[in-house]
């Protein structure tokens, strides 16, 4: 999205080289992420959001070689460029065949280290980093395709998942948990919500085992009580103390643990499924530190 933008190539390098340097990558099955059908994003998106997409991509290929700019801006935060669109395509289709894999029994969980991220992308906006929402299609896909019943979404990104709410919204077979450090971008959710969701924002400066006691009291009955059949994780690591994009105080070892608690449900009501893809993190050494965390736990390492 251009130099010194903050959701760079350089994160999943970040990610990479941790799990290099950790010995976590060696103990880890790899699959490359093919591109998603449009026929699945549109389980999620209207598809003139598509379309409009495509049609600006292919008009910037046409303006760079007349001599024009290299990205489009969609909002003040998000510019899309030549490549965007292949790898936004490329995202979606990791987190679905993640889920093709999960219920084949193949792999128990898979973590998706894909960019661009999802979870700011409405049913017919992209916005806020993001252009289709990979884990609102997968957790759809799982539903239509697979015929599940009921399946959880786990946001633990530092702002709203504002896009992942405007598309399962009102939809009861999809329970919704978060918390988000409010008020942030994109300054939603703090608002009486649906009964198929659990938000909780919380102020700049809360700590790791406040979050943790908000998920005991507030998450945890709920997703028992719901039983899901499968879990997908949109993991922003940006409430680390260490990310510039939030104030939040949580470390590494949070993450594992809310990843352990989430585990912990997967087994009891989910065969273990669970499919993780990365949202938010910016801090480039806690983003690598936490992801390593929240894949050792997934991985039983």
């Amino acid at each position: 999205m251009g130099p010194g933008h903050p959701e760079c190539p350089e994160r999943l390098d970040a990610i990479e080289d941790r799990l290099l340097v950790s010995g976590v990558g060696d103990a880890l099955a790899r699959r490359e992420a093919p591109l998603a059908a449009l026929g699945d994003i549109e389980l999620a998106h209207d598809r003139m959001l598509a379309a409009a997409l495509r049609g600006l991509s292919d008009t910037l290929a046409d303006d760079i070689k007349a001599g024009g700019p290299p990205y489009v801006q969609i909002d003040p935060d998000t510019l899309l460029n030549v490549h965007t669109w292949n790898a936004a395509l490329r995202a979606a289709g990791a987190v679905l065949a993640a889920t093709d894999s999960v219920i084949a029994g193949e792999m128990e969980n898979a973590f998706c280290a894909v960019r661009p991220p999802g979870h700011h992308a409405e049913h017919n906006k992209a916005m806020g980093f993001c252009f289709f929402n990979n884990i609102a299609i997968a957790a759809k896909y799982a539903l239509e395709r697979h015929g599940l019943k009921r399946v959880a979404i786990v946001d633990f990104d530092v702002h709203h998942g504002n896009g992942t709410e405007d598309i399962i919204r009102g939809d009861e077979r999809i329970l919704m948990v978060s918390f988000f450090q409010h008020p942030l971008f994109p300054f939603s959710g703090a608002e009486a919500h649906d009964g198929n969701m659990v938000n909780l924002p919380v102020p700049a400066y809360t700590k790791g085992m406040e979050v943790r006691e908000l998920i005991e009291m507030m998450w945890m009955p709920r997703l028992e009580a719901f039983q899901p059949e499968m879990i997908f994780i949109s993991a922003g690591f940006d409430a680390h103390r260490e990310d510039e994009l939030g104030q939040m105080g949580l470390t590494e070892q949070d993450y594992a643990w809310i990843t352990m608690r989430v585990k912990d449900v997967a087994k009891r009501h989910a065969k273990g499924r669970i499919v993780s893809a990365l949202e938010g993190g910016y801090n480039l050494s806690a983003l690598g530190r936490s992801v390593e965390a929240h894949i050792r736990v997934l991985a039983d390492l």
